[in-house]
């Protein structure tokens, strides 16, 4: 089975222009992203999907496979089904250019170990709240799955909401997924449901049509970076890892 490695990286955020390019530790945090994406060993490539000269040229510059996209895609999906239009594979692992910390070994729980090729197949990885703080910070995505780990609802929102007991780990969205090509396919298709277009969670292109996602639990550390400041942060983390040398 072919598996490839894709990391979205577009310039124009409107939290944190040029994102993809932010130094951590001296590096650019795209070149941390593929970095732990080459070294897993079940991927058969590891390729940057970019809108962007800019980045292309840097991430060239350190030695990864670049495939330029439109810019005129609304999510990082819509950019990893053009990529799956231009490159053949079984199965598309997309790990977003935002998730610096999200090591080898919580990337590849994301990869089913069997699959048919030309079945519909998502999933994505997911992690325990360590901070009761972070349930209740809009930024981070919630997520609730039925007891087989198909996903139910994933929100910004604190949910389920405790009001029976408070007896519950809290999920939170990794940015790590996999994708089959009739997945991927069937996404393009799909037009936008009122929840996608409410919650702003492309996710639910699958879960308002009753299309399975898989949410696995890593147990896995995740900062993704979505400001400034949140830089700070990982450059601490991974300095405890002993990555700053």
């Amino acid at each position: 089975m072919k598996i490839i490695g894709v990391i979205p990286a577009r310039r124009g955020s409107s939290r944190f222009f040029n994102k993809p390019t932010a130094k951590i530790l001296g590096k650019p945090m795209i070149w941390w992203v593929y970095k732990h994406s080459k070294e897993v060993k079940e991927f058969d490539e590891v390729y940057v999907a970019t809108d962007s000269d800019e980045i292309k040229e840097l991430c060239e510059g350190f030695g990864a496979k670049v495939i330029m996209t439109s810019p005129d895609h609304d999510t990082a999906t819509e950019r990893l089904h053009e990529v799956s239009t231009k490159i053949d594979a079984d199965l598309y692992v997309m790990v977003n250019g935002d998730e610096p910390v999200v090591m080898p070994d919580a990337i590849v729980k994301c990869i089913p170990e069997n699959l048919n090729p030309d079945d519909f197949y998502v999933s994505n990885l997911m992690t325990d709240f360590e901070n009761p703080v972070e349930v209740v910070d809009a930024t981070n995505l919630k997520i609730v799955t039925n007891k087989d780990g198909i996903a139910l609802f994933i929100s910004r929102s604190p949910i389920p909401y405790p009001k029976g007991n408070m007896n519950y780990h809290y999920h939170k969205f990794v940015g790590v997924g996999a994708f089959t090509k009739k997945a991927l396919e069937y996404y393009h298709n799909t037009e936008r449901g009122e929840i996608e277009k409410i919650e702003e969670n492309d996710s639910f292109r699958f879960i308002e049509n009753r299309k399975d996602i898989y949410y696995i639990n890593a147990h896995c550390k995740s900062l993704s970076v979505d400001t400034p400041k949140d830089i700070v942060a990982v450059e601490e983390y991974l300095k405890t890892l002993g990555l700053d040398k």
